[in-house]
């Protein structure tokens, strides 16, 4: 059999495990249960130094298991000491001795000392612990969502990187696994205890009845034997079964501190120099004004005393070195050239806003813009397929109280304005009765509003207005903000996590794809290019399947990107048409259509158009008159051109029409009915 692979660990992880089943069957002699006995306190020990002075309790994430180790082999060791007793009155030297010396000699004295231990785990340690386990369980259980909240909001304030908020949200799973495996292991501890007691009175039963009716003892004789032999049976597991349990009790009430647990105890306990001294102080007039030993109080009093002074005198001087370390770590890092790259780095997307408004992102003041934040990184995820990188949020001084400013990439991209304590009130267009209020206009799509108070605001609503808070108004522009910018924040990592994600479940498709047929910046471009224009890239299986078809015969990004638009006609035609209802568009002129393709020349840096300037303009005028008309019904324009002649009619309208809907004949599902009421020409 190979054993190359196995562990040693395993292996003794293994055989302690395994001892314990076979000592609950094959008798073992006394001179290896007195081997086993010693194993069994020295690892009692080593349990309880770990504990004490281990950092973190998850540094002891396994203690549930390990209680449920220890448990069975000290029960396994006691049904061999017990086979022992009763089959040959001689356990071993480690029994022995812990009933003759431990006991004292005595059986009295023994059978006392061991019910006071007894007592003081089940009832005192046992009792704590349990309950310190259960409660700690509920409570860790109780606070994961806000801590995952908070997790999330540092994350979106940049306080942390992806990889720190990963750390920490499976160190709190950890945690939350942890204490709920200890609320049960701590039922195993309390288990022990009663089986040790149990197991103690059936051996002084059974081994007095073997030592009247086998050996010939009389009673008295028979009691007394074997009533030492039990109690220091009960001993040795009892003592290492009581510093397990206290080790249990330390590692529940120690918390998930990351400190030194034996240093931090000493400084809270001896580090405030004022009640050393009251202490001190307490000591010697008890030692001089009453009956006790002046000599052993007065030598306390004096050390208590002299421990704080010297108390005081190191805290002031660490007071002193602090104030000088920190003065110089700070010029330090002045100094240091590596200081001026973190000027360096630019966030994607920022969101700054005057004092007046920090109200709004302070979860101390109930303001919630951090959680709608972390809301439209969601919302757009789900809507366009790719990941909005992280939104920083920043109070600035120098802007007014109530203004705010969205950058992208270090650059001021838009600005708005609100009134804090204030609603925005929008006429939807149906609204017979006008409300007073501030005028102002609606940031995000720069319609006419009015500043209403609260005491306004059922009236409002009840008239026909759209209402909407200060947070829904920042959130809503910051959306559309990102929403129109998100082509230029896909970079080519964000696409690299998408072609790893992709090539988890289909890594044939990726692998033919990438890199031989198409390079990372190349599929970055055409992911842009349906970005641009609000084509959501969520469907990547199906753009990567059409893209290794017709990669093979151009590499063109903008004709690759036409090709996967035709794939993409189902989500398409979804987004702006209505199935089975006749649907309103503008088509081209077919004269147009040729004239565009006439003039489409085709160099090594793409295709362009070298229409005469004055057609473009003509051909735009007739446009913007034909939108002009579907504006008037208050519907959206969508205008419907041949495959070939899509892409280059929508850059010829970038200039002239923002986000102009233009999709080809063949990007429409073959439910959707179109109807021309426009047409245009030049």
């Amino acid at each position: 059999m190979d054993l190359s692979g196995v562990k040693k660990t395993d292996i003794g992880v293994a055989a302690y495990l395994l001892a314990a089943i076979i000592f609950f069957i094959v008798p073992i002699p006394s001179i290896l249960l007195d081997v086993m006995l010693a194993l069994n306190i020295s690892v009692a020990l080593i349990v309880l130094m770990n504990v004490l002075f281990v950092r973190e309790v998850l540094d002891m994430s396994f203690f549930p298991t390990l209680l449920l180790f220890t448990t069975i082999f000290r029960i396994s060791l006691n049904v061999s000491s017990t086979r022992l007793i009763l089959s040959t009155g001689s356990p071993g030297n480690v029994v022995e001795t812990f009933g003759q010396f431990v006991g004292g000699g005595d059986l009295v004295i023994g059978a006392i000392i061991f019910i006071v231990l007894i007592i003081v785990q089940f009832m005192v340690i046992n009792k704590g612990s349990e309950r310190v386990a259960e409660v700690s369980a509920r409570f860790t259980l109780d606070a994961m969502p806000g801590k995952q909240m908070a997790i999330d909001a540092d994350l979106n304030t940049g306080a942390i990187t992806e990889k720190e908020a990963r750390e920490r949200r499976q160190k709190l799973q950890d945690e939350s696994s942890f204490f709920g495996s200890m609320d049960g292991a701590t039922k195993y501890v309390k288990g022990d205890a009663t089986a040790g007691l149990l197991i103690t009175f059936i051996n002084l039963i059974g081994g007095t009845l073997m030592g009247v009716m086998r050996s010939g003892m009389d009673f008295t004789s028979a009691i007394q034997q074997y009533g030492l032999l039990t109690i220091g049976d009960g001993l040795c597991s009892q003592i290492p079964s009581l510093l397990i349990s206290l080790a249990t009790g330390i590692l529940v009430t120690k918390g998930s501190k990351e400190a030194d647990f034996s240093g931090v105890l000493i400084k809270q306990l001896f580090g405030i120099p004022k009640v050393l001294y009251i202490v001190g102080a307490s000591m010697i007039f008890l030692g001089l004004v009453t009956p006790l030993n002046p000599v052993l109080f007065g030598a306390f009093g004096a050390a208590f005393l002299i421990s704080g002074y010297s108390i005081s005198k190191s805290i002031g001087e660490e007071s002193i070195e602090e104030e000088v370390a920190a003065e110089e770590s700070e010029a330090e890092e002045i100094r240091r050239p590596e200081n001026v790259v973190s000027l360096l780095q630019v966030d994607p997307i920022e969101l700054e806003f005057g004092y007046g408004i920090i109200p709004l992102a302070d979860v101390n003041q109930g303001g919630d813009l951090l959680d709608r934040v972390v809301m439209i990184r969601r919302q757009i995820a789900l809507e366009l397929g790719t990941v909005v990188p992280i939104i920083r949020l920043r109070d600035n001084i120098q802007l007014n109280p109530n203004q705010y400013i969205i950058k992208i990439k270090g650059i001021q991209v838009a600005e708005g304005e609100i009134l804090f304590d204030h609603y925005m009130a929008m006429n939807p267009g149906f609204v017979e009765e006008e409300i007073n209020g501030i005028p102002t206009f609606e940031p995000s799509f720069h319609l006419p509003a009015i500043w209403i108070t609260d005491s306004q605001r059922e009236r409002a609503e009840s008239l026909g207005y759209t209402v909407v808070d200060p947070p829904s108004i920042i959130a809503t522009h910051l959306t559309e903000v990102i929403r129109s910018h998100i082509a230029e924040l896909l970079s080519r990592q964000d696409v690299q996590n998408l072609v790893n994600n992709l090539k988890e479940s289909n890594p044939a498709l990726v692998d033919e794809l990438t890199p031989k047929l198409l390079g990372l910046g190349e599929i970055q471009k055409v992911l842009q290019n349906l970005l641009k224009e609000g084509i959501s890239i969520r469907d990547l299986l199906s753009i990567f399947e059409v893209l290794a078809d017709h990669a093979a015969t151009t590499r063109d990004t903008d004709v690759l990107t036409e090709y996967v638009r035709q794939g993409l006609k189902r989500a398409i035609s979804s987004r702006y048409f209505v199935p089975n209802e006749v649907t309103s568009c503008i088509t081209l002129d077919p004269k147009v259509e040729q004239d565009i393709m006439a003039s489409i020349k085709q160099t090594e840096q793409g295709a362009y158009l070298t229409l005469d300037p004055e057609r473009i303009r003509a051909i735009m005028d007739s446009l913007q008159a034909e939108i002009a008309k579907f504006e008037e019904t208050g519907k959206t324009p969508i205008v419907v051109t041949s495959p070939i002649v899509r892409m280059y009619f929508k850059k010829m309208t970038e200039d002239y029409v923002k986000d102009l809907i233009v999709v080809s004949y063949n990007e429409i599902d073959s439910d959707v009915e179109l109807q021309s009421v426009g047409m245009v020409t030049g």
